[in-house]
C-alpha cells in the first residue's frame, strides 16, 4: 500500500499498520503530534523494576533474577510531548473512520 494513501482508515485496519509497527493517528484528535504506537512485550528481572512496580510487585518475590513479564501494549505520545502508557481506545475512537498511519 501506498503509505502516502493510508488515510480514512476504520479502526480495525488502523490496527494492523500498529501491529507492523507502525504509529497511528486519528484525524479528528485535537492535539497536534498526538499518535499511538505499539511496545513490545519483554521479560526483565525483578531487580529492573522501577520505582512503584518494585514496590508494588517486587518486594513480594524472594528471588530478586526471577523474570516479569510485561505484555505488548499501546502507548501514547500526547499533545504536550508525554507518553500515556496503556492507552485504551473509546468506542468514538472504535468507530471512527478516520485513522491515518503516521510518517
Amino acid at each position: 500500500m501506498d503509505m502516502t494513501k493510508a488515510k480514512n482508515l476504520t479502526f480495525g485496519t488502523a490496527l494492523g499498520f500498529l501491529k507492523s509497527n507502525y504509529r497511528v493517528a486519528r484525524e479528528g484528535w485535537n492535539g497536534k503530534g498526538m499518535y499511538i504506537y505499539l511496545v513490545q512485550g519483554s521479560e526483565i528481572p525483578v531487580q529492573d523494576l522501577r520505582n512503584e512496580a518494585m514496590e508494588q510487585v517486587g518486594r513480594y518475590i524472594d528471588n530478586p533474577d526471577q523474570l516479569i513479564k510485561i505484555n505488548p501494549h499501546i502507548d501514547m505520545k500526547a499533545a504536550d510531548g508525554s507518553i500515556v502508557v496503556g492507552w485504551l481506545a473509546s468506542q468514538t475512537d472504535m468507530l471512527a473512520e478516520d485513522w491515518m498511519v503516521v510518517l
